[in-house]
């Protein structure tokens, strides 16, 4: 293989395909980066075999070729780099030599026959969403899927259409969010459930991009398409909890308050919480305002008292606090209202002006 390309563009697209590399004693060909030429492109490919990426960039060909790259080397040779605007690319036998006007290097390649084929997608349900509009919607929830991977449909993000709107849900059994995103038209989805880590590694690789993404999905897999980037995932064959009938049917408690105020009360709560990132929340009908407590035995307590409009019955009830930071990125609303069903039913946050998101955390025991 030899050619040449602009910096920009070859370091841009390394530092997308470098974010999903990982390493196995088994198959070390998975720490490298694929570099293959077709016609006057580079497809520069990398996988975990759970999330494979492939990324096109338009390059001036002398011989076509394929070499595997170690990606940690090439992507710190890359960003060590001064702004050359052309670098060439020359493999010599089993190295690659990195040449620009003022620098230079040779890398150790390893045998391209051992790297994974990245699956490609059929159109057998297709449909175009915004990217910001997809990375908001697995941002807003993701956070909200199970670590552990025993239950794997909870290890996941959930994504449904229904109507013009595609919702996103994620729950670990104690708290649950979910986003809805408004499309342009009706659209047949897959019911999709994405593995916790790639809906991470999706949101590092899409971050930042502004451009209409396509996505192409089957039983067991799907895909997103845009500006030169494909990125297929696995999904988990599995059943998401019927989670519409764990939500409250009523509201005995509701609370709204300044959004601002809850996280700076947070703040504090952080402190003086204690192993259990316990925090109670006392609301008593008829005062302006809301007691927040915590109490660390080794540390000591702070109470604080937030402004709020109350309507409802009496309520005193302990949460993990870090859950409920956990959702208030999440809001895009000023002013957010608390409803509570009775001390130990689920609350419910959501914001006051948007009606997109709603989350529910479970009480603590005491």
């Amino acid at each position: 293989m030899k050619i040449e390309c602009i910096k920009e563009k070859l370091h841009n697209a390394v530092s997308k395909a470098e974010k999903i590399v990982s390493k196995n004693i088994n198959l070390p060909v998975l720490s490298c980066l694929l570099f293959e030429t077709k016609g006057n492109n580079l497809i520069i490919r990398s996988t975990n075999l759970d999330l494979g990426l492939e990324v096109f960039i338009p390059v001036k060909v002398e011989e076509q070729g394929k070499v595997a790259v170690p990606a940690s080397i090439i992507g710190s040779f890359l960003n060590s780099l001064n702004d050359d605007k052309n670098i060439f690319l020359e493999t010599i036998d089993n190295t690659l030599k990195i040449s620009t006007q003022n620098s230079s290097a040779v890398i150790k390649t390893q045998p391209f026959e051992d790297f994974p084929t990245i699956p490609k997608i059929d159109n057998e349900k297709s449909f175009k969403i915004q990217s910001k509009d997809l990375i908001n919607g697995i941002k807003s929830v993701f956070y909200s899927s199970s670590l552990s991977s025993v239950k794997p449909e909870l290890s996941s993000v959930y994504i449904y259409t229904q109507e013009e709107n595609l919702i996103f849900v994620a729950t670990d059994s104690f708290r649950l969010a979910e986003k809805t995103i408004k499309i342009k038209k009706n659209t047949e989805l897959n019911n999709i459930l994405i593995p916790f880590k790639n809906a991470s590694d999706l949101i590092k690789i899409i971050d930042n991009t502004d451009s209409e993404i396509e996505i192409n999905s089957t039983k067991n897999q799907i895909s997103f398409n845009f500006n030169g980037v494909y990125i297929v995932s696995r999904v988990i064959d599995g059943v998401f909890p019927d989670y519409k009938n764990i939500l409250p049917k009523e509201v005995k408690t509701k609370v709204v308050l300044l959004k601002q105020d809850l996280i700076n009360t947070l703040k504090i709560s952080n402190i003086f919480s204690d192993n259990f990132n316990q925090m109670n929340v006392s609301v008593i009908k008829g005062d302006k305002n809301i007691k927040v407590k915590t109490k660390n035995n080794d540390i000591g307590e702070n109470i604080n008292l937030i402004e709020a409009m109350i309507e409802g019955e009496d309520i005193d009830v302990n949460f993990n606090y870090k859950y409920i930071v956990d959702c208030l990125n999440s809001i895009n609303s000023d002013s957010i209202s608390l409803s509570f069903d009775g001390i130990n039913k689920p609350l419910i946050i959501r914001g006051l002006t948007d009606k997109s998101f709603t989350y529910l955390v479970m009480p603590m025991n005491r």
